[in-house]
């Protein structure tokens, strides 16, 4: 009987340990960007402090597998874009447009 409460309490015990390291875990956001050329884009946010992740793609098309040669030529219907994926308490949605505005003026 008393082993059973024991074993009881240790998985409470662990499930509190476990919900209060979840917690602590970096929340993440994402912030997608088209404009441009993609691979002009992502050098400039992947070097930034905070930024975990930088996906190209494409957005915004009719055709639903373009090419890169469909996109450029603007017969597919989509823009180029980029997936940020950041920390917001390393680097803010306002440092990443500054980033995009400073990029388009290259």
């Amino acid at each position: 009987m008393i082993g059973r409460i024991l074993f009881g309490l240790l998985i409470v015990f662990a499930g509190v340990i476990m919900s209060s390291g979840a917690s602590a875990e970096m929340k993440l956001e994402k912030a997608t960007f088209a404009g441009g050329c993609f691979w002009c884009m992502e050098p400039h946010f992947e070097k930034l402090d905070g930024v975990k992740e930088v996906i190209s793609g494409y957005t915004g098309g009719h055709k639903v597998i373009p090419t890169h040669k469909e996109v450029s030529a603007c017969i597919a219907g989509h823009a180029e874009a980029v997936e940020v994926i950041y920390d917001p308490t390393k680097v803010t949605y306002e440092k990443l447009l500054d980033i995009l505005e400073t990029d388009r003026h290259r």
